[in-house]
Order: structure tokens, then C-alpha cells, then sequence
């Protein structure tokens, strides 16, 4: 280990001089198909994050999971051990199904990365190890660091928010490495969301023979749908969207069952139960006769809401990324992050604070370049700055 008297100037030259080997990194991971439900191609995901670990001195343990990628947490130990730790945070899983990556491998065309995956958010991943290889090479820690790997945030994380929420319980700060936006601003607030499936039930009959008989769940779910659809208030910051629906048995006959698949943002946690109720409300009320339905919660995201610690943990990180080269403001955004986990339990969080990217979830996902390095420098003088 470097004598840490020399600063954080040597572990900054140091960033810099990792560009490279960053961009190497990323390229290995964004060509390992990772899907959330692929628990053999995010565990390979996280096999690889571990083995750089291990080549940098960097202890790391695994949390096992079931049905998902299992957990990583890699530690970086300080001389203030009694120290609440200070947590880096990503997941490695993306919303790419198996073979993406071999479709479309990573590139590099006009100062821009591509690939699946590539800002949301394995770049994030990327910049988080090597500050933490920053910080176990050159000192200067001032509490441990924790780099926590989770595996299912793209669907919600019903597997990893146990340890999410439990690992920011205990921790003074989080830095969640999701994408800076394309403007290079970082994320103060976010959406909570809620994802619900709704399950209509008919009755069956040939819908030539005895078509009397029948009772279409097709029918009864477009009703909820157009009653769903009046959740949305755009004053509120409310918005709800059926995103996916099926049903039927067969074109020649009545519907004995069909489904929608959810989406409910909000802004204001008060706002998430009127809105919940109301889905069950309409869940409840039959159009057409016969017909029943349930609706059932499958996944949730609290939202990110600035407290003061918060806002005290951003002025830090702008000041540090001023002295990067960066100039950084807040932005509020709709999509959901495991950052309104660690909010929601209390620790100090800001989001977005990865490399600068955009047009995730698509074919044409990219991440700047030339924003590798400064990002990572910025967390590396934010996280030195939280002493005391």
C-alpha cells in the first residue's frame, strides 16, 4: 500500500491511468448475457467482478440467492473500523434476453461505448471497482468501503432488497453508481414504483355452439383496463401503464381467463396507497356479469426522496466532482432505483453517480467515454470527504 501522506493526487493519476483497463473490464462484462432471470449468466456476471477483486487484494463474500444472482460484497477495510461503512452500490443484471450480447457485442464508435448493459449498469460496476481498488492500493479511506453487487434490480429486486436495505442500515452513506443522465447531472429524487398483475377469471364455451354460455374474461379486463388507465394524474406525478396483456384459450372460444401486467409510478409515498387501493377497487368491480378478478403485488421500488443527509451528501459530491473537472446539478427522475431502498431505511443516498449515459433498456444504449474517468475520480475525492 502507497504511503497514504501523499494524498488523494496519486490515486487520482493512478484513475486516470486506468482508462484502458476500464474499458477492458466493461467489454468482458457487457459480453455475458445477464438477464435477471439468467442466474447462470449474472452469477458469470459476478464471477468476473470477483476475480478482479481478488487480483487487487480486495476481500469479497458472497450472499447466496436462490432464484437470482447471488449477492457480492467486497470490502475495503479502513483504519476507522468502528466506523459506519460507506457503501458502493450497482447491480450487474440487465433486461436483455439470453444471446443479446452475442448479437451485439460491445463497441466503441465516436467516443461512445454500446452494447447491452453497457450504462445500466455495468459501467457503474466498472467505475465502483476500481475506486475501490483505488482506495485498497493508496490508503485514505475514511471509514470501510463496501462494494455491494446485487443481481435483480431490473425486475424490482425481490431477492437482493433484504440485504440492500439491511447493508444501508448500517451504513453512514450510499453512492449508487446507476448512470449519470446525458446532461452529466447525478439523481436526487426518484419514483417509487409498483408492479402488479391482475388476473381476470370468465367461463369457457365454443363461441359458435353455445356462445350464450360463456363468459369472456377478455371482455371484463378491456373494461379495467379503460378504468385503470383514469389511475393517471399528471398533476400528482402519478402514472400507471398496462404494459402487458394476455388471455384466451383459443380464437373459437369465450375467454375463461386473460391478465395485465402493471406499472404504478408516484412521487409522494402518500400517493401509492390511494393508487394501490384503487387498483383493487377496480379489481373488485365486475363489468361483466360473472366474471371475478384479482390483482397481486409482484414487485416494488420505494421511491428516492432527498432528506437533509441526503442533500448534505450531494453538496459533497458537487464539490467534489468541481474538482474533477465535472460541474454537476440534481436531477429528479421517473424511473425507479434500488436507491429508494437505501433511502427509505434512512442512509444518506444519491444516485446516477456512474459514467454518463443514455438511451438504456435499448438497442442504442451507449455510455461516454471520456466520462469514465472523471466519474470515477469524483466518487473517489466524494468518498475521501467524509471523514468525521
Amino acid at each position: 500500500m502507497t504511503d497514504v501522506t501523499q494524498g488523494p493526487a496519486v490515486a487520482l493519476a493512478w484513475l486516470a491511468s486506468q482508462k484502458d483497463a476500464m474499458l477492458a473490464l466493461l467489454e468482458e462484462l457487457v459480453n455475458i448475457d445477464s438477464g435477471s432471470y439468467d442466474k447462470a449468466g449474472v452469477d458469470a456476471a459476478g464471477e468476473r467482478l470477483q476475480r478482479f477483486f481478488a487480483e487487487q487484494g480486495i476481500a469479497t463474500a458472497t450472499v447466496p440467492q436462490e432464484r437470482h444472482g447471488d449477492v457480492i460484497r467486497a470490502t475495503v477495510p479502513a483504519a476507522g473500523g468502528g466506523n459506519k461503512p460507506i457503501v458502493l452500490m450497482g447491480h450487474r443484471d440487465t433486461v436483455f434476453p439470453k444471446g443479446e450480447a452475442g448479437r451485439r457485442p460491445f463497441r466503441i464508435a465516436d467516443g461512445r461505448a454500446y452494447g447491452p448493459g453497457v450504462c445500466d449498469m455495468k459501467a457503474g460496476l466498472v467505475m465502483n471497482a476500481f475506486v475501490l481498488a483505488a482506495y485498497a492500493r493508496f490508503g485514505g479511506a475514511p471509514a470501510p468501503l463496501i462494494g455491494l453487487v446485487t443481481s435483480d434490480e431490473e425486475i424490482g429486486s425481490p431477492s437482493c432488497r433484504p440485504v440492500i436495505e439491511a447493508t444501508a442500515r448500517e451504513a453512514r452513506a450510499v453512492f449508487n453508481s446507476e448512470p449519470g443522465r446525458p446532461s452529466g447531472n447525478v439523481v436526487t429524487g426518484r419514483k417509487g414504483g409498483v408492479f402488479l398483475q391482475m388476473e381476470v377469471l370468465g367461463k369457457a364455451a365454443h363461441s359458435g355452439g353455445n356462445f350464450q354460455d360463456g363468459i369472456s374474461a377478455i371482455a371484463e379486463l378491456a373494461h379495467k383496463i379503460v378504468a385503470l388507465q383514469a389511475v393517471t394524474d399528471l398533476s400528482r406525478g402519478v402514472t400507471l401503464n398496462v404494459g402487458l396483456v394476455s388471455g384466451g384459450q383459443s380464437v373459437n372460444t369465450v375467454a375463461p381467463k386473460a391478465e395485465a401486467q402493471i406499472d404504478l409510478r408516484y412521487v409522494e409515498p402518500a400517493e401509492r396507497d390511494i393508487a394501490v387501493a384503487e387498483i383493487e377497487r377496480i379489481a373488485a368491480t365486475a363489468t361483466v356479469p360473472g366474471t371475478s378478478a384479482t390483482v397481486e403485488i409482484r414487485g416494488e421500488f420505494k421511491p428516492l426522496v432527498q432528506d437533509e443527509a441526503s442533500a448534505a451528501l450531494f453538496d459533497t459530491y458537487v464539490g467534489a466532482a468541481r474538482d474533477a473537472g465535472l460541474s454537476v446539478a440534481g436531477e429528479f427522475s421517473g424511473g425507479c432505483a434500488d436507491s429508494g431502498f437505501t433511502a427509505s431505511v434512512g442512509c444518506p443516498t444519491i444516485c446516477a453517480v456512474g459514467p454518463v449515459g443514455g438511451k438504456a433498456h435499448s438497442p442504442e444504449e451507449y455510455m461516454e467515454v471520456n466520462s469514465f474517468v472523471p466519474r470515477a475520480q469524483s466518487l473517489f475525492l466524494a468518498i475521501g470527504r467524509l471523514a468525521g
